[in-house]
């Protein structure tokens, strides 16, 4: 168990942490123009990305965006249904790396390592248990359970 658990913990604890940056970044935790700085480049940058859908698609796919990236993020670090939320990161970041590489060509997606993201929320869908997380938490007590039964 600790031959996978320790690398897919530090695994999920670098997914979330590095979306909870980047969210960081929209709000002007970090420091000015990192990617965006503020909202409003965000935004701007949401609506590059998404140039064929109407103002108000792209605005409303900003905030779900990073609401699933926050949302995500929590799941991740708290390890509560670790295997859709990981399935459903890697969703999100592969629609974000379809998305910049029609925006502005497949090296961008590449320098911003996304499909590394992606992949790596893929691997972790695929792990047979999450150390140190509620969704092992909740299979220890599952045994328990059915052992005083």
């Amino acid at each position: 168990m600790i031959k996978q658990g320790l690398p897919q913990f530090f695994l999920r604890i670098a997914l979330a942490f590095s979306m909870l940056s980047a969210v960081a970044d929209r709000f002007g935790i970090w420091t000015e123009n990192v990617s965006w700085g503020n909202w409003t480049s965000f935004e701007d940058y949401t609506r590059t990305l998404t140039f064929f859908l109407p103002k108000y698609l792209s605005q409303l796919g900003a905030y779900g965006a990073t609401f699933l990236e926050i949302l995500f993020s929590i799941l991740l670090l708290i390890g509560f249904k670790t295997r859709i939320t990981a399935l459903s990161t890697f969703l999100l970041l592969t629609i974000f790396a379809l998305a910049m590489s029609i925006a502005f060509g497949v090296k961008v997606t590449f320098d911003y390592s996304v499909w590394i993201s992606a992949t790596a929320a893929f691997l972790l869908a695929v792990q047979s248990q999450y150390l140190f997380s509620i969704d092992q938490l909740m299979v220890n007590k599952q045994c328990c359970i059915l052992k005083i039964s």
